[in-house]
């Protein structure tokens, strides 16, 4: 699974958002050392438990999958810093040992309102 086109994200986040779902955006919005994706890399968290994309898979994407069930909890966007050493990077069978920062950002039918309101 590869990181999402744009057009692809505005589709699907319009889709859930007509059902009345939330749904956490995740965005690498920075990387230091070896990291399994590179700035920009987006990830679709669906309150219903599925996603679309990626931001590195493995251990990262579950930390994240966590931080984004919070933040659809809480409806706040938050900056995460996520570690990879390599020493946890050996222990998952990763290659990695870098350090990502993602923004998990909520996006809901409000959220569209304000969008459509800017153009």
């Amino acid at each position: 699974m590869g990181t999402i086109a744009q057009a692809d994200l505005y589709r699907l986040i319009n889709e859930a958002n007509e059902r009345g779902e939330r749904v956490a955006v995740a965005t690498v919005a920075h990387t230091r050392g070896s990291t399994p994706q590179r700035r920009g890399a987006k990830m679709l968290f669906f309150e219903n438990g599925e996603t679309a994309g990626t931001v590195g898979g493995g251990c990262i994407e579950a930390e994240v999958w966590a931080e984004a069930r919070e933040a659809l909890r809480k409806g706040t966007p938050a900056l995460h810093q996520f570690k990879l050493t390599a020493d946890e990077a050996s222990e998952e069978g990763m290659v990695c040992g870098g350090t990502m920062e993602i923004f998990i950002d909520v996006w809901d039918e409000d959220r569209k309102e304000v969008m459509s309101d800017e153009r």
